[in-house]
């Protein structure tokens, strides 16, 4: 495993395919956020022919590659429509570059472990989904790199994901954001290392470490795998123009709200 992790990337993506296809959903337009290459983008148009697909593209790539990465996305759009923008603007603003009611499915791969408020992401997604859309995400669980717990010669270089949630708080949150159905389900990936310093890299790539984590000389702590806690879930955009109930109040769309005519009998 490398930075950027382009092959933990595709291998999850991978896995959320697979896990849609026994899901019943016309999409005509979609979200995927992070965006990334490889076989994304392949697997997706495979599963959903014709899609227009708008993309969110992550910031850890080079210039070149992100040049060109844009130049294909633009491509794509030619054809098929949608459009790329970056997933900085969203870190940003807190807003996903799309409008109300807008794409049939939102497709996010190992974001949400980064986010410092996963519920505002949900909120966002619920805003640009349409009514009968879908949901579908995965992250990395608070188990990860749980071997690197207690060890010496890491002290002080640990870092905690931005949001350890496990399965259970996460389906939480995302019923309390008015999502409806949610299914949840996790496993575990056992990553065995040769080399210290490629166990630290990829450490750091994924922001269990600091960035200037360096292990020198003789190790006799350091754990030669890591374990990743993967947690997948989708959810469906139902009801989104009626009331809602949160922290015991209740929200009512304007939409809903019609004067009541009185009529005489006379």
């Amino acid at each position: 495993m490398t930075r950027p992790l382009r092959w933990l990337q595709s291998e999850i993506a991978n896995r959320m395919i697979q896990k849609l296809e026994i899901v019943k959903l016309d999409v005509n337009e979609m979200l995927v956020i992070p965006d990334f290459p490889g076989k994304h983008a392949a697997l997706l148009s495979k599963r959903f022919p014709g899609v227009k697909m708008n993309s969110a593209s992550e910031s850890t790539m080079s210039a070149w590659a992100l040049r060109c990465f844009q130049l294909s996305r633009k491509l794509r759009a030619v054809v098929h429509g949608g459009r790329e923008f970056s997933l900085d603007s969203y870190r940003q603003t807190g807003r996903i570059e799309l409008p109300n009611d807008s794409v049939d499915l939102v497709f996010s791969d190992l974001l949400l472990q980064d986010l410092p408020d996963p519920k505002h992401f949900l909120q966002e997604c619920w805003r640009i989904l349409r009514e009968g859309g879908l949901l579908t995400f995965a992250y990395l669980g608070p188990d990860t790199g749980k071997e690197f717990i207690g060890v010496p010669e890491l002290e002080g270089s640990l870092k905690k994901l931005a949001s350890p949630w496990d399965m259970h708080d996460m389906g939480d949150a995302v019923l309390s954001e008015g999502f409806s159905e949610p299914v949840m389900d996790m496993e575990y990936l056992y990553l065995e290392y040769e080399s210290d310093a490629l166990l630290i890299a990829d450490s750091i790539a994924l922001q269990l470490m600091n960035e200037d984590t360096r292990i020198e000389g003789v190790v006799q702590h350091l754990p030669s795998k890591m374990t990743l806690e993967v947690v997948y879930g989708h959810a469906w955009a139902i009801g989104k123009h009626l009331t809602r109930a949160k922290d015991q109040l209740a929200y009512i769309d304007p939409g809903q709200i019609q004067r009541k005519t009185r009529h005489d009998s006379n």
